[in-house]
């Protein structure tokens, strides 16, 4: 298992040169997500954040693959964010989320780890096209299994960038988003070469 500076090494030589295209993209999908629950908050007090985030999951689903091919050298294109929205990236992302309310609802703490052994489900999918969204959950929880902590731990590198992109009033975010999901992407990679 690679340490969690080798995982960032490969994210920021993957994001050589695009560092500029992966902030507009990042910047994109905060300003679409964004106006979009603003707009049905107002439209549907209370309900609007909760319709919102059901409505816009596969942007985010689309947002990890889209760092997920930079790693790979595949073109990053920022049309890609409005690709997924199909039943199938719709309703694994659906039981994603589910799965992780319910367990949070029981303890915080089994909600998190859960979240943790979720995490690969959208990698797993894109790899995976014949799989079902519950078999992609089965499959990101087998990769997992011994590695939550990993991945918590290369989470917890970025904590400085986060300090930083709060002296920079949230703006740095354009940048830490880019490279936390790409070192993720990295992470995947090499705990799926590990368990193939």
């Amino acid at each position: 298992m690679k340490q969690a500076s080798e995982l960032r090494a490969e994210a920021r030589e993957a994001l050589q040169g695009l560092w500029g295209n992966s902030a507009v993209m990042t910047f994109v999908y905060f300003v679409l997500t964004t106006a979009a629950g603003v707009a049905v908050s107002k439209a549907v007090p209370f309900v609007g954040d909760f319709v919102t985030s059901l409505a816009l999951l596969p942007m985010g689903y689309a947002l990890n693959i889209a760092f997920l091919r930079l790693l790979r050298k595949d073109p990053q294109e920022l049309g890609y964010l409005f690709q997924e929205f199909n039943s199938r990236v719709y309703q694994t992302a659906l039981l994603t989320m589910l799965y992780t309310l319910l367990w949070t609802l029981l303890l915080i703490i089994p909600g998190i780890i859960k979240g943790y052994s979720y995490s690969m489900t959208y990698y797993v999918l894109e790899d995976n096209p014949e799989l079902s969204g519950d078999k992609a959950i089965e499959e990101s929880m087998r990769l997992m299994d011994g590695h939550k902590w990993q991945l918590f731990c290369l989470h917890l590198s970025f904590i400085g960038w986060a300090l930083l992109c709060i002296l920079t009033l949230g703006i740095g975010i354009l940048w830490l988003v880019p490279y936390m999901q790409t070192a993720q992407a990295a992470f995947y990679e090499d705990i799926k070469a590990e368990k193939a």
